[in-house]
């Protein structure tokens, strides 16, 4: 195989782009980035009952949001196009024909109540599932003839004797016994392709060298190699992705929680943080390495370092991630995003636009404390308007219902702040006048601070403390502090 590294992402449009497919397109894109080569998006819809309105602008959308971009494509051309498989059909058909012609696939009239029968019978005989190869031995021009009136599928003629060696980039040479390969399906009977044939056809006419998929296409390799063998065509190299697990070893699924790639930009994860998560999911540059931009990932990519293990998607481990690339952004590009997710996130009752000296002098305390963007708003709110109602318990959470010291707390800091003048209202001496309670108290900031946060914020933790009841003013401070000592009274 000569030219350009040519590798290709084609994904069916059945719903929102998954988080895994998205690990999938990085992988495949780092590599034709390390190579210099080409990198082509293809819409495999072949399955019309499946298709989803919005699902192809779903998958644009959430490979552009990680910066992701393609040298053909649907939307942008290419010289091997069209690039949706439904525009393919004549390509298919052709390549059918020639399977036919050469003794290769042949026509089967099983309906589909008795290969559920069959299936049935297999599983009751504790056998392997799969075609029996009952319309195998019908005579071709009898079996065109019944397909002009009779509903038929075309299938491919497997080769059951002997093995076949599947070569992976990632796992190795991987042999199958072809006794317990069955006859499958080319062309359904409204004349889709399946994905195998459609699959085939495609890498072939777009000069794809290296396939990167799911490993859950492993077990289709000695269909593929066949098939290649049958058309007389050199097959490109693959490589199987490991599975994402998680911390239950379970495959990633919605039980797991978010599986939609876009799900992760909705909820406040940025794209260079998750771009580095999922480059970690089965890949390692060396043994201590766990940070990566983008530029570095697509100039040392490799095949050589993936693993077959499965890859365990562990959310922790992105949340920080996200924190640290959060805490590394520039301040004026932080402060136009915690703009942007008040906006969002504030409930709409809170006058707009909001406070602008506000929202900056709030935005370096949020970017200590977030791990994402969606957090901002909950933990910024009471900035912005009157605390909601909160029981008194709240106020003893964490002092273990000691409602004595809590309102010893509480009357100290009334005392304190008021002691700080309107004039010499800043954060330095209001820090200086709430870390007095500790002689006042002869108590540890840390065994009554939480106290102090719920009746300025309204939860037993938040942004810095100190900056935030500056922030608040002198009255509103006082305000709230005499309204949680009520709740003791």
């Amino acid at each position: 195989m000569t030219g350009p590294v040519r590798t290709r992402f084609a994904p069916s449009p059945t719903g929102e782009l998954h988080i895994g497919g998205l690990r999938t397109a990085l992988f495949g894109w780092a590599f034709v980035q390390a190579n210099g080569g080409q990198f082509v998006l293809r819409i495999e819809d072949t399955d019309q009952s499946r298709y989803v309105e919005g699902s192809v602008e779903n998958i644009y959308e959430g490979l552009r949001w990680l910066g992701i971009e393609w040298d053909e494509g649907p939307d942008i051309g290419g010289p091997h196009g069209p690039y949706v498989q439904s525009e393919r059909l004549e390509k298919y058909h052709a390549a059918a024909d020639e399977l036919r012609a050469r003794g290769r696939a042949y026509r089967c009239f099983c309906t589909a109540e008795r290969l559920a029968q069959l299936r049935k019978d297999q599983q009751r005989d504790g056998l392997a599932p799969g075609y029996d190869g009952r319309c195998r031995g019908l005579d071709p021009e009898e079996a065109e003839e019944r397909a002009r009136t009779e509903p038929s599928v075309l299938r491919f003629r497997m080769d059951r004797t002997g093995t076949t060696t599947f070569p992976d980039l990632i796992r190795g040479d991987v042999t199958f016994q072809n006794s317990l390969q069955d006859d499958f399906v080319l062309l359904k009977t409204d004349g889709f392709p399946t994905y195998h044939l459609a699959m085939l056809v495609d890498d072939h006419d777009m000069e794809i060298t290296h396939v990167i998929r799911g490993e859950e296409w492993l077990a289709s390799g000695p269909r593929h190699l066949q098939l290649y063998e049958a058309m007389d065509w050199q097959p490109p190299r693959f490589a199987h992705l490991p599975v994402l697990v998680d911390r239950d070893g379970r495959k990633l699924s919605k039980r797991s929680g978010d599986v939609a790639a876009l799900d992760y930009r909705d909820n406040g994860y940025l794209p260079e943080a998750t771009l580095n998560f999922l480059a970690f999911l089965g890949w390692s540059l060396d043994d201590h390495t766990t940070h990566i931009t983008p530029e570095e990932f697509t100039r040392v990519f490799s095949l050589d370092r993936v693993v077959s293990n499965p890859a365990f998607f562990d959310v922790e481990r992105l949340d920080a991630l996200n924190g640290h690339y959060i805490r590394a952004l520039d301040p004026a590009a932080w402060r136009d995003l915690v703009a942007d997710w008040l906006d969002r996130g504030l409930p709409a009752d809170i006058p707009r636009p909001l406070d602008a000296d506000l929202v900056t002098a709030a935005a370096p305390l949020l970017q200590e404390r977030v791990a994402r963007l969606d957090e901002i708003a909950g933990l910024s709110r009471f900035l912005f308007a009157d605390l909601p109602d909160y029981p008194a318990e709240l106020l003893t959470e964490r002092i273990k219902g000691d409602t004595e010291l809590a309102a010893r707390t509480l009357d100290a800091a009334i005392d304190a702040v008021g002691a700080v003048s309107a004039e010499a209202w800043a954060p330095e001496p209001v820090e200086a006048a709430l870390r007095s309670l500790q002689d006042t108290l002869d108590l540890k900031l840390r065994k009554f601070v939480s106290v102090l946060y719920v009746a300025i914020m309204g939860a037993p933790r938040g942004i810095p403390l100190f900056d935030s009841v500056a922030l608040l003013g002198r009255d509103e401070a006082l305000a709230r502090l005499r309204s949680a000592r009520a709740r003791l009274a």
